[in-house]
């Protein structure tokens, strides 16, 4: 993943998540207990994600994500789509390896997704 292409994978991920872009992958079968083991260790241990686990093909920019044009344009749009995911409060689509998530929960993934994928490039 280059750096440009992370800008629009986390793009993707929020409007995902707010309904705002359509997911054309189905979402994989994990058992209920799975995923609120995952869920507990991704969003409450003090601890960074692990790289390479993969996404949808929907957020994944060499698959069917959203492709990198002007730099400063795709951060701008990355900042509004933030915005709205932060301030907003309506109900979210079930993560694909979470399940349905708090607002609370939510609000500490879009914290914990950015800081991850930002880390990858020293920012």
């Amino acid at each position: 993943m280059t750096a440009p292409q992370m800008i629009c994978h986390l793009t993707d991920a929020f409007r995902g998540i707010m309904g705002e872009r359509p997911r054309s992958s189905p979402l994989p079968v994990v058992p209920r207990w799975r995923q609120r083991l995952m869920k507990f260790v991704a969003l409450q241990l003090p601890m960074s994600w692990p790289h390479g686990v993969k996404t949808l093909p929907d957020a994944d920019q060499e698959l069917g994500g959203t492709r990198p044009g002007d730099f400063a344009t795709d951060v701008a749009e990355l900042a509004r789509v933030c915005e709205r995911f932060a301030t907003g409060r309506r109900a979210h689509a079930p993560h694909y390896l979470f399940g349905p998530l708090s607002e609370e929960e939510w609000r500490r993934w879009g914290y914990k997704h950015m800081d991850h994928h930002l880390r990858q490039f020293g920012m």
